[in-house]
């Protein structure tokens, strides 16, 4: 099923364009990313396809027009998480589930989920910046919506809370749920999304899965004893591309028709004594930057 629909959306303030004429489709149960660095538009597109901002032209639609009110069908969670401090986590839900409408007897699941349930009775002002974001997730759950939607889910936490809401994410996403997230931290939509969006000044520079989005070449760093010897070696060897000149060794994308074991047989065979070799696929990282510069 096609969850959201994006068609020609644009957002103009004044002379600034916000948004260029995107287009997106995401389908039910993708945990989709929309990345790109800060100002790119990413949390005017959420703002949009929630009703709190309105379009300067295009058009969305929600689940193919099923629902006549959709948004009751979604949870959301757009920049800092805020609730009433001196409320604790079953008080704050229970206020986020009469604004919904819900008819929930008890946020065992939810508080569980998110690693809570200890903590449920503590007020709010108590909680740890990772805490409240757990505790935001929870709140986007009441309801059981369909979609869930995270701006910058890990913006400002440190590395265990990054890897605490991660976790929650990967979660949520096995019960089947549809996760639209927004980030400018590559490595935390490389790890969560199986699905991106690449934006830049409110245009769409890229979309597809994650594989489709990265290379198969394989990312080579080499050094050896003879850099010079290594230089000209790699220049002349067929099936190596865009080489990168480090301190004491190259970065260069190898084919993924040719082995690693062949490309080093080839190298000492041409006398390249290797004193480096490492070889991975290529990262977001390296995608994003290569999408983005030539945009």
């Amino acid at each position: 099923m096609n969850v959201l629909n994006i068609q020609n959306l644009s957002k103009n303030y004044g002379k600034v364009q916000a948004l260029n004429k995107l287009n997106l489709q995401i389908n039910a149960g993708q945990v989709y990313g929309i990345l790109g660095p800060n100002g790119s538009g990413k949390t005017t597109t959420l703002a949009i396809i929630l009703g709190i901002l309105k379009k300067t032209s295009g058009s969305f639609e929600w689940f193919e027009g099923k629902y006549k009110n959709p948004n009751k069908k979604i949870g959301a969670i757009l920049e800092t998480p805020n609730f009433y401090p001196y409320k604790n986590a079953d008080q704050n839900l229970e206020i986020v589930k009469h604004i919904k409408g819900s008819n929930e007897k008890n946020f065992d699941e939810y508080l569980e989920l998110v690693d809570l349930k200890d903590r449920r009775k503590s007020d709010f002002k108590q909680y740890s910046l990772g805490m409240k974001q757990r505790l935001a997730i929870a709140a986007t759950l009441i309801g059981n919506p369909e979609v869930i939607i995270f701006d910058e889910p890990t913006n400002g936490l440190d590395p265990q809370g990054i890897a605490e809401v991660r976790k929650i994410l990967h979660n949520v996403a096995s019960s089947g749920k549809t996760i639209l997230l927004a980030s400018h931290i590559l490595d935390e939509v490389e790890k969560i999304c199986d699905h991106l969006a690449i934006i830049k000044k409110g245009k769409l520079l890229g979309a597809g899965s994650v594989n489709d989005i990265l290379s198969n070449d394989i990312t080579l760093e080499i050094g050896a004893i003879n850099m010079e010897n290594l230089k000209h070696f790699l220049n002349n060897f067929s099936g190596i591309s865009d080489i990168k000149a480090f301190n004491n060794f190259y970065r260069c994308s190898l084919d993924d028709t040719i082995k690693i074991e062949d490309f080093s047989k080839t190298a000492f065979e041409n006398g390249i004594i290797i004193t480096h070799l490492n070889s991975r696929k290529q990262r977001l990282e390296e995608a994003f930057l290569e999408i983005t510069n030539n945009a």
